[in-house]
């Protein structure tokens, strides 16, 4: 792997891992809170625990995704000024 590709994977990661710790984050603040009675139904159910996992597995997806965009989209700036 030529090092502009490994500087460009890293780059990548780094806002992903960013994107996975807010979502970890924000997803037990909405357990921890309640929102929408999403605890109360995990604690309920015998198979709460999917419920979490799905959770989790979509706030990974969607913050990650948006936390590496923002990364891509900002990459323009020092080259503007």
């Amino acid at each position: 792997m030529k090092p502009h590709e490994r500087h460009a994977i890293r780059f990548l990661l780094h806002h992903l891992l960013g994107g996975i710790a807010g979502a970890v984050v924000f997803g037990v603040c909405i357990l921890y809170f309640d929102v929408g009675g999403i605890m109360s139904m995990a604690r309920t159910d015998p198979q709460g625990w999917l419920f979490v996992a799905i959770l989790f597995f979509g706030l990974f997806i969607t913050c990650g995704s948006v936390a590496m965009g923002i990364g891509i989209m900002s990459l323009s700036r020092g080259s503007d000024r």
